[in-house]
């Protein structure tokens, strides 16, 4: 089974290949943003082994955290 994480995207560099820093609750990864050209700054994205797969907006995000949260508890 595959967990997808979402987290918000803080800032975006261009290169050859689009990467962005993206925060989960905190916690800032490096993250290829290649197979979400429409991503932006401020986006939720879902996030898989280090790769952006889709976006979501921010209200499916909120319900995936309360998931998890009461998944910790």
């Amino acid at each position: 089974m595959c967990l997808g994480v979402p987290g918000l995207i803080e800032q975006i560099t261009s290169g050859d290949v689009p990467m962005g820093r993206v925060s989960f609750g905190g916690a800032v990864r490096e993250v290829c943003l290649a197979y979400v050209p429409e991503a932006g700054v401020g986006d939720f994205v879902i996030v898989h082994a280090g790769f952006a797969i889709s976006v979501v907006d921010a209200d499916e995000a909120a319900r995936v955290f309360a998931l998890l949260q009461e998944l910790e508890a």
